[in-house]
């Protein structure tokens, strides 16, 4: 059995557009689709890619060390707990 739905990416703003070229809002799914009878052409810049998972890398630059995460007190005499043994030992 063939999809008979091509569910659309449509931004909020967009959807007096699509609409308009008629796709319709699947209520369900919370998505807008054209109907299989039209053509997909007119949708090409709202259809989702089904056949291919998007998957971005984190560029390593952006990678935080430990060092950016390690948090200094500012009370001299603070003795930070290691989980081990209580720091009043």
């Amino acid at each position: 059995m063939t999809n008979s739905k091509n569910y659309l990416n449509v931004p909020y703003a967009e959807k007096d557009a699509a609409k308009a070229l008629g796709a319709r809002w699947d209520p369900a799914k919370k998505k807008w689709y054209a109907p299989a009878d039209l053509d997909k052409a007119l949708f090409a810049n709202w259809l989702v890619d089904t056949s291919v998972a998007k998957v971005t890398a984190r560029p390593s630059s952006t990678k935080k060390t430990l060092q950016d995460v390690i948090t200094h007190a500012a009370d001299k005499n603070f003795v930070a707990y290691s989980g081990e043994l209580p720091p009043w030992n």
